[in-house]
């Protein structure tokens, strides 16, 4: 297999996800076709604090698990066994705190792992964290913690694992369908926030040149040998056809500016020592200039940061960078604390400050950019959208009553003020328009207005002649009045039941104040045909309810006017005779009266006035 640091496209930091994240990578060295790069659990590649990982592996290789059919939750791949282009990894905590990690993978690929608590390759027990879903959504990570593109529901990702110091960890990652193109890892969780350099114990890393070394191009790698007692140094250089002498280099230290694995050969009185090591250099981003953003904004509005990223990235691969956001060039520089994409604007003028971060590498950053961004206050109308006005009036006020002096106010009637006085039904319309910042953001409202005239009574319908009436009060104009009955509740609907005889007091009243009316109506009932002919059944026509009223008097007329019968409450009724003499069937009319409260007679309003008589 060709020796080289593998880029996989990831991402780093999410913004739920306030904690440093550690990426580790690796150029695992090994036999070609067949053969894993790792050999097995017991050649188990030791990881150490601040050592990037990209991995890769290349065939099916040794199966160390013997040919068991699972562990934990592992299954068999397409290779008959577990094992598949695998990789093997130990590491030892030298902290206390909550640890995951991403396995970043081209997104085509389906990789699984299992994270044992041992050091003994013979006795791995079951996993502490295991995960084999396959990658039918196409995602780039897979791990313990929380995806890093955001995606909190990824089956993907198994619960934080809580470690103490001392614990030993071995990680297998697997490749299921045996297709891949390598791997990345970055460990996460708060156990870095506090330890960012000693998280893990790098005393398992024998090694006179340490760990592997991920630096940004343009940098310079200084390699240190020094050994006590050394007499001699030689340093050399593999670029992939094997190890040659780098000229003129015989000191302890070798400055390295370039990709490639190099060895120092230390010649002590004694022995001979021979240390390697691989030291990558990650592409370095450049920001392009980023434009200034203003946009209308309601309360609650966000603003999608990821429309600037192709601004940023400006034509850079956005498999190899990530754009982030942030409030401040503190933060920027850091690379923590990054909005959310879809951010969630306050009104005004703020500055955005844009970190481009190497996704293999994320020492690997410019944060020199930074744009405007402005909400700019979309204005909310808080009036009301219907209006009434009095029949009569001047008018009635619509519109804003509070104008904001930043806003320009335009009617459909072309006036120009906030607010407008009118006398006419019909709808009107604003738009409330406020600039800034070269956008006009608007909003528009439809103001229905409506004319109310006071009440007028046509008609009291009684549905009489029973111990409770029910009373119904009809007035000239259809409109949505609201009615009492002497000092009950108000109520919308016009009808009152369960009346009893007597006199009440009804009253109608306009609900947007144009005008009240009370009137005192009179509750009794009688027959509207009575039929004295012997047979005992109606002979006399009677008034029911009056000895509820005060002094009633009840006056009998013939069509012409003519006085023919005049009764109290104390009469048993009329029996249809004048003088003795019975009156011919037709209709007659009457009218009652009865002394108010002040005393004064007066007679009673809104009555069917008239009967039949038939014989």
């Amino acid at each position: 297999m060709e020796c080289g640091i593998f880029i996989l496209p990831k991402i780093y930091q999410s913004h739920t996800v306030k904690f440093l994240v550690k990426f580790l990578l690796l150029c695992l060295l090994g036999p070609a076709v067949y053969s894993q790069v790792t050999f097995d659990c017991g050649n188990a590649v030791p990881i150490c604090s601040n050592t990037p990982i990209n991995g890769g592996s290349t065939g099916f290789g040794i199966d160390d698990f013997a040919g068991t059919t699972s562990s934990g939750c592992l299954e068999q791949t397409t290779s008959g066994s577990i094992e598949s282009n695998s990789a093997w990894y130990r590491f030892r905590t030298a902290a206390s705190g909550q640890l995951g990690f991403n396995i970043g993978h081209n997104s085509s690929e389906d990789w699984d792992f299992a994270l044992y608590q041992t050091s003994d390759c013979s006795n791995l027990g079951d996993p502490v964290r295991c995960n084999f879903f396959d990658n039918s959504e196409g995602k780039s990570f897979i791990g313990v913690g929380e995806d890093p593109t955001g995606d909190m529901d990824s089956v993907h990702y198994e619960d934080w694992l809580q470690v103490n110091a001392g614990e030993d960890y071995i990680l297998f990652i697997n490749n299921f369908s045996n297709v891949n193109s390598g791997f990345s890892i970055q460990f996460t969780g708060d156990i870095w926030t506090m330890n960012p350099n000693t998280a893990l114990d790098c005393s398992i890393v024998s090694n006179l040149l340490g760990p592997p070394v991920a630096a940004c191009e343009n940098d310079t790698v200084v390699l240190d040998a020094t050994t006590s007692g050394a007499i001699a140094y030689a340093w050399y250089r593999d670029d992939g056809s094997g190890f040659q002498n780098i000229s003129g280099q015989t000191g302890a230290t070798l400055n390295v500016s370039n990709s490639s694995v190099y060895r120092v050969q230390v010649t002590t009185p004694t022995e001979s020592i021979i240390s390697e090591v691989q030291v990558g250099f990650n592409a370095m981003p450049i920001t392009g200039v980023v434009s200034d953003e203003a946009f209308c904004l309601l309360p609650g509005d966000s603003f999608d940061l990821e429309t600037k990223d192709w601004e940023a990235l400006g034509g850079q691969s956005a498999q190899e960078f990530m754009v982030s956001y942030h409030v401040s060039q503190v933060d920027a520089d850091a690379g923590i604390n990054a909005l959310p994409k879809l951010y969630i604007k306050s009104p005004g003028q703020e500055t955005i400050y844009i970190r481009t971060t190497s996704m293999a590498n994320p020492n690997c950053y410019d944060a020199s950019i930074a744009f405007l961004l402005t909400g700019v206050e979309t204005p909310i109308l808080t009036f009301g959208d219907q209006a009434t006005y009095c029949e009569g009036s001047v008018g009635v006020i619509i519109g804003e009553t509070l104008p904001n002096p930043n806003y320009s106010y335009s009617w459909s009637t072309g006036e120009q003020t906030p607010n407008i006085t009118v006398s006419q039904d019909g709808q009107y319309t604003i738009t409330v328009s406020h600039s800034s910042q070269g956008i006009v953001c608007e909003s528009s409202m439809d103001i229905n207005v409506i004319n109310s005239r006071p009440p007028v009574i046509e008609e009291i319908e009684i549905d009489d002649l029973k111990a409770n009436n029910t009373v119904t009060v009809h007035t000239v104009e259809d409109h949505e009045y609201e009615y009492q009955l002497n000092d009950g509740d108000f109520q919308t609907t016009n009808r009152f039941s369960d009346v009893p005889a007597g006199v009440h007091t009804v009253t109608i009243r306009d609900p947007y104040g144009c005008g009240e009316l009370t009137e005192d109506i009179v509750v009794v009932g009688f027959p509207a045909i009575f039929s004295p002919n012997g047979d005992v059944l109606n002979e006399s026509w009677h008034i029911e309810g009056l000895s509820e009223l005060n002094a009633p008097i009840v006056t009998i007329y013939d069509r012409y006017g003519k006085l023919i019968a005049q009764m109290t409450e104390f009469n048993a009724g009329w029996d249809g005779n004048f003088n003795g003499k019975p009156l011919p069937s037709t209709d007659y009319w009457f009218k009652l009266s009865y002394l108010d409260n002040d005393g004064n007679r007066v007679f009673a309003k809104y009555l069917q006035s008239h009967f039949s008589l038939r014989r």
